[in-house]
């Protein structure tokens, strides 16, 4: 199986933490030079000095807020080298019920995630076309198949994205370019903590009895670690997965409850 992306040149969003550090690191492991973007430009310092460069990989990174889409087009085109992958992922919108959400929380959602990503394909797809090599992988949610409770505005938006990939994917594979779609469940991330804490504090249970209620859901009895959802995102990204397009694929130990 044909996993080596030596020579290839990867684009990782959100990569400073969770599991967008996650997959840079499976990603540099496998010989690929990365570009990492982010907000925060000391934490991309620090990323890009623990990414393995075994291999000769040249690892650099791109400051970009992603409420900023002006910001994401400049950074995006400020690279200089080919992308062959690119992996879209940011943090998720707050939560909460979606008939108490306002306007401007769907608008700020739908910028951050379908529009950023949006904004990077057109700015990589040049380059993975006259390449002939191209990955395209949004780090999206299992509510692209069963919606969250709590979690209205991202339910929205991630299935907003969910279609726009597979729109994408039906136009780009002519040229060999595959798009696909990694729906994480619960994963022990800054954002789950988060969420867990909200809850203790919202029901007055307290943050072990959240936790054991989050592991209590997945049938096998625990969160997943980042890595294990990187492990999904690289392998789509690698040569062995040349003809798996346009899906989405749940990392989530078995706790969607549809096909």
């Amino acid at each position: 199986m044909n996993l080596d992306l030596t020579g290839k040149n990867a684009l990782v969003c959100g990569s400073t933490a969770g599991i967008g550090k996650a997959v840079a690191i499976e990603l540099a492991e496998m010989g690929a030079n990365l570009v990492l973007m982010a907000r925060n430009e000391e934490k991309l310092k620090t990323a890009v000095s623990e990414m393995d460069s075994s291999k000769g990989q040249k690892h650099s990174y791109v400051v970009a807020d992603f409420s900023d889409v002006a910001r994401v087009k400049s950074a995006v085109e400020s690279i200089q080298n080919p992308i062959h992958i690119l992996i879209n992922n940011t943090g998720g919108p707050p939560g909460g019920p979606i008939v108490d959400a306002d306007v401007s929380e769907f608008i700020s959602a739908f910028s951050m995630h379908l529009l950023c990503n949006h904004t990077l394909v057109q700015g990589v797809k040049q380059g993975m076309i006259d390449s002939g090599y191209g990955r395209i992988i949004n780090i999206i949610s299992t509510s692209v198949k069963i919606p969250l409770t709590g979690l209205g505005v991202s339910n929205t938006v991630r299935g907003a994205v969910g279609n726009w990939a597979k729109t994408m994917a039906n136009e780009l594979g002519v040229h060999g370019i595959t798009v696909n779609n990694v729906l994480p469940g619960a994963t022990a991330t800054e954002r789950l903590r988060s969420i867990i804490e909200s809850k203790a504090a919202k029901t007055g249970k307290s943050v072990k009895e959240i936790e054991a209620w989050f592991d209590d859901a997945v049938p096998m009895k625990r969160v997943a670690e980042p890595y294990e959802v990187a492990a999904a995102a690289a392998f789509l990204a690698s040569p062995a997965a040349s003809y798996i397009n346009g899906i989405n694929v749940p990392v989530d130990g078995g706790r969607t409850g549809s096909l």
